[in-house]
This record gives C-alpha cells, structure tokens and sequence, in this order.
C-alpha cells in the first residue's frame, strides 16, 4: 500500500504545472526579455564610454621602443663617408590637460547625460514590459472566467432540452421545442470551444511577452473565481485624481527623464563645440634614452623636456564654426523632444485615466445589468414551464444573462488592465 502511495504521489508531482502570480510572471519577464537585455546591454555599453571619455582628465603616458640601425655622416673625425651604427632606443612622454575652455569637460558630461539617459530608457522599457505582462496575464485570467460562463450555458441547455424532451413525452410541448434545444446546445458549445481556444491563444501571447521560448513549457496562472455577488467591493479604488495623475507623470515618467538628459547632453555638446575656437593648454614631458657605439661623442644618451605647451588652431576651413551650429541644432531639436514628450504624455495620462473610469462604470452597469437578466431569466422559465410563453422568449431571456454575465467578465479584467495602463502612462 506504501509503495502505491509513493508510485500515486510521483506520478502526480510529474503532471502537476508550475502555478505563476502575476509577480512571477513579472520577474521571469525581467529574467528572460531579449529586448530587456539589449537595452542593459547599450546602458553598461554607454558606461564604458564614460569611463573612456573621463580618462581624458588624466595624464597620458606613452612608452615607445625601437632598435635598429642608424647613419651618420659629417661629423668632425669623417666629413666624408656614411658611418653606420647600431642604435638602442627608449622614449616615455606625458601630457596632461591644464586647461582646455571646457572641451574635456563638455565631452565627459556630454558622454555622463548619454549614459544617463540609456538607464532611463531601460527603466521605461521595464515599465513597459510590466504593463504588457499585467494586459497579457489579464487577458488570461478573463479567458478562464469566460470559459465558466460558456460551462454554464452549456449546463442550461443541456437542463433546457431535457425539460423540452420531457414535456413533448407529457405532451405539453411541440417537438419544435426540442429542435430549438439541440440548436441553443450546439451553439452553446461551440461558444465553449471558441473560449478554449481563445484561452490557448491568450497563453501564447503570455509566452512570449514573459520569454517563455520552450515548446513543452507546462504552466497555468494563479486565478479566483470571480464572485459575482461582492464584484464591486473587488474594485481596487485609485487614489489618484487626473491632474496629480499628471504631475505624477511630469515627475516620474522614465520617457520624460531621458528626454531630459538628452537636453543635457546636447548642452554639453553644445559647450564643446564652442571650446573648438579656444586654445588648449597642456603639459608635455617626455624623457629619452638611446644608446649607441660608435657616435657616443655626438648623440647624447639622456635627454628630457618639460613644457607648458599651448596649442590653438586659427583656421580649418570653417568647420568649427559648423560644428557649432549643428550643435545648437541639436540642442534645439532636444528641447522640441521634450517638449513633445510631455504633450504626448499628458494625452496618454488623460487617456488612461478616462479609460479607467470608462471601464469601473461599465463594471457597475454591466453587474446591475446581470443582477436584472438575472431575476428575468428566472421568470421566464416560470412562464415558459407554466405554458405562458414560448422557446423564443426563454431563449432570448437565457441568452441576455449569460451576454451580461461575460460583459461583467470582460469589464472586470479591462478594469485591472486599465489600473496598469494608467500606472504605466505616470511611471509609477
């Protein structure tokens, strides 16, 4: 009996699915996104230049060896003949930035505001993927509930056409009835069968914004059943009114944050390519040793230079004065962005809040209006048993509460996904 129980208990461990929450949905889609790992990619990519763009503070320090032959004539003990001589060679050499105008420094900036702006981008494109993992796991969980609904229908018309069946035998109804039966059953079922298949084609969308590649990938979402009776009191309440919805949005919007940073970094730009028509002030030192046989008497082993350099180029064609102004160009177009960005947001704020409002008034009517089909439903099949009316009517009737019943399904989930549609329009 022990061992049934242990071959039952495996057997079962090796069927069951793995059960997901939204929040693990979350994470895997965080774990697995390519395109969220591309975007990490470019921001530790923008990291690195950074790091390389800062270097320029620091000294630079050249090494350079060679060996080789070396020529030499007119020199005082032969003013006629080639002399050769073997040569050894070693040379370091520094420089180091003083002063430049702000040309180092705009570019570092510049290169910090780029890497900025990257880690924003990456944090809107969590945000995004969270938004589209809740719609798509929203879009599962109303699948199930309205596969219940069709279960359901499916349920009264079978009752329906055995009472039909029953009363055609007592000779209270007309076989006609019991033909309109098997047509309401028939439609009944294909209707579960499209939410079958709508439930499947609601996981693939799933698989593929959470990153779920494998074929045999076997898993189901945490899902309740709805309870239809307290559907309103289930309503999470946003605290949120639409302005501060907006000022929300204009303070912690990711977008809008990388749009900034963009305006940043074209300032930053902008200051370099005016340092263009400044000079550069540097520090040069370099330090040389050679070594040689036969011309020791005229090439000196050691010699060093320290030098307070300054370099300024006074004329390239005008390309500096162009660089200048594709800068300001830049800068401009940076600052339309954001600007943009914030219209653009703004309307998509506005948008998502009257939409959560659309969908939490078409929950409250939707389940007044299955309360109402309902309490009909039930009256015309008194009627109908009672010979008061026909098919017709107890059809219509049963077909108005299970249409409200997966109206309130569908008003529900649409609800929720427009909560994460707003929270993503703000950045929260």
């Amino acid at each position: 009996m022990l061992r049934l129980l242990s071959v039952l208990a495996l057997t079962l461990s090796l069927c069951a699915k793995d059960i997901y929450t939204i929040d693990d949905l979350i994470i895997q889609a965080l774990e697995n996104s390519p395109d969220l790992k591309i975007s990490a990619n470019e921001y530790r990519a923008s990291l690195s230049r950074y790091d390389k763009g800062f270097a320029s503070y620091l000294p630079k320090v050249d090494l350079s060896l060679s060996a080789g032959e070396i020529g030499v004539s007119d020199i005082p003990t032969n003013k006629d003949n080639m002399k050769n001589d073997t040569l050894l060679l070693g040379q370091l050499s520094l420089k180091q930035i003083v002063y430049d105008f702000g040309k180092t420094g705009g570019s570092v900036d510049g290169l910090k505001y780029d890497s900025d702006a990257y880690l924003n981008a990456n944090e809107q494109k969590i945000s995004d993927k969270k938004r589209d993992v809740k719609s798509a796991y929203y879009q599962v969980l109303q699948a199930i509930a309205l596969i219940e609904v069709h279960k359901e229908n499916v349920k009264l018309n079978e009752a329906q056409l055995y009472r039909s069946q029953k009363y055609f035998e007592s000779g209270i109804k007309t076989k006609i009835d019991i033909s309109d039966a098997q047509v309401e059953l028939i439609k009944a079922k294909l209707d579960l069968k499209k939410s079958l298949y709508n439930l499947e084609l609601a996981y693939a969308s799933l698989d593929e914004v959470v990153g779920f590649i494998d074929l045999s990938k076997e898993y189901e979402v945490y899902s309740k059943t709805i309870d239809y009776g307290n559907i309103l009191y289930l309503l999470d309440v946003y605290e949120l009114n639409l302005n501060d919805s907006i000022e929300f949005a204009y303070e912690n919007r990711f977008e809008l944050k990388k749009n900034s940073f963009e305006v940043k970094s074209a300032e930053a730009k902008n200051r370099v390519a005016k340092s263009e028509f400044y000079p550069e002030l540097y520090i040069g030192a370099n330090y040389t040793k050679q070594k040689v046989d036969k011309f020791k008497n005229t090439t000196p082993e050691d010699q060093y230079k320290v030098a307070l350099n300054l370099d300024y180029n006074i004329y390239q064609g005008g390309a500096s004065l162009a660089s200048k102004e594709e800068k300001k160009i830049e800068l401009n177009i940076a600052n339309s962005k954001l600007y943009n960005s914030k219209l653009f947001i703004k309307r998509q704020t506005t948008q998502a809040y009257i939409n959560l409002n659309k969908a939490k008034d078409s929950v409250e009517l939707s389940q007044s209006l299955l309360e109402v089909s309902s309490e009909k439903f039930q009256q015309a099949q008194k009627r109908y048993e009672y010979g008061l009316s026909d098919f017709i009517e107890l059809q219509q009737s049963r077909q108005g509460y299970i249409d409200a019943k997966s109206n309130v399904v569908v008003s529900f989930y649409q609800y929720y996904n427009a909560i994460a549609m707003l929270d993503n329009a703000i950045g929260k």
